[in-house]
């Protein structure tokens, strides 16, 4: 069955321009390619909300329909190169900001840079010395990744599921019973191993005083 809608009427009327111009698809497309809302960018385009998301499901019902084998329909083709160009922009304004996400995440990035001049006192030649100031790398960034890229495993309402399902994967019948009392036992020794580190109880304390409260 044809994803297509009905075709509508889309002439101009009493000889007013049409309100889908060249102007106004390349001004959704700049916009669109900043990777702001949909609103902002039919305000932009200085075109209603409603106007812009009805030309851009016009124009995904068509694409759909080119994909599942039907003739293209010359009374649609505006919307769908319009549907494929703002598609385009907004995954490349994706990809910009994931980015720049990630070089925050990993760090290294320029904030300032020193310059300075001085005089060997060995050789007497003058020596240009420039120091680098670089961020360090950003867990949070990794984590907004996380939490928004991979939603099942690291979103806000995700269940911890690593122990218990295996990186929440569906329950079968052939599923491994869990082993709750190993569970109890590894935390026991992790828990243990953060109150009373290795080093201490391998005799790395020479002398120590043990107070009470």
């Amino acid at each position: 069955m044809s994803t297509r809608r009905k075709a509508r009427r889309h002439e101009s009327r009493n000889g007013r321009p049409r309100l889908l111009s060249e102007d106004v698809e390349a001004r959704l497309v700049t916009a669109s390619r900043t990777g702001v809302a949909v609103e902002l960018a039919a305000e932009m385009a200085g075109v209603s909300r409603s106007s812009f998301l009805g030309w851009m499901a016009r124009g995904r019902a068509e694409v759909e329909a080119r994909e599942a084998g039907e003739d293209p329909d010359p009374v649609e083709a505006e919307y769908a190169a319009l549907y494929e160009k703002v598609r385009t922009a907004r995954a490349m304004a994706a990809a910009r900001a994931m980015a720049n996400i990630r070089r925050v995440a990993d760090g290294g990035i320029v904030t300032k840079v020193t310059t300075r001049q001085f005089r060997d006192s060995v050789t007497g030649e003058i020596v240009t010395e420039t120091v680098e100031d670089r961020t360090a790398p950003d867990w949070r960034a990794d984590a907004w990744y996380l939490e928004r890229q991979h939603r099942d495993q690291y979103g806000k309402d995700a269940v911890l599921a690593l122990e218990i399902t295996g990186l929440g994967g569906p329950v079968g019948e052939e599923e491994q019973q869990v082993d709750l009392a190993a569970i109890a036992e590894r935390l026991d020794k992790t828990l243990h191993a953060v109150e009373y580190p290795p080093a201490l109880e391998a005799g790395g304390v020479v002398d120590a005083e043990v107070l009470d409260g």
